[in-house]
């Protein structure tokens, strides 16, 4: 599903225009990179939790040359599925 699909079926659902589904749409994701951004946990029950995991600094190979390089240490973002939501598409 596009983000144009996801935001019909917004606007179908809530009986909304598209265009205020895409700004409802769009301030939810905003609001969720945003408390990421600050080391924030977003927890929506019943679907799931995004979080940031710090990842390590490593030693990797170029896949082409075989030579060893850095890749320096990251932090990414994470989403754990809720109970609900897993049980959901079985």
């Amino acid at each position: 599903m596009t983000k144009a699909e996801l935001i019909d079926k917004i606007s179908s659902g809530t009986k909304i225009s598209k265009a205020d589904a895409a700004k409802a749409l769009d301030s939810t994701l905003n609001s969720i990179k945003g408390a990421l951004k600050k080391g924030q946990r977003v927890a929506l029950v019943g679907f799931g939790t995004f979080s940031v995991v710090k990842r390590k600094a490593r030693k990797g190979r170029n896949p082409q040359t075989g030579d060893v390089i850095s890749i320096p240490a990251a932090k990414i973002p994470k989403f754990r599925a809720g109970k609900s939501f897993k049980e959901s598409i079985k």
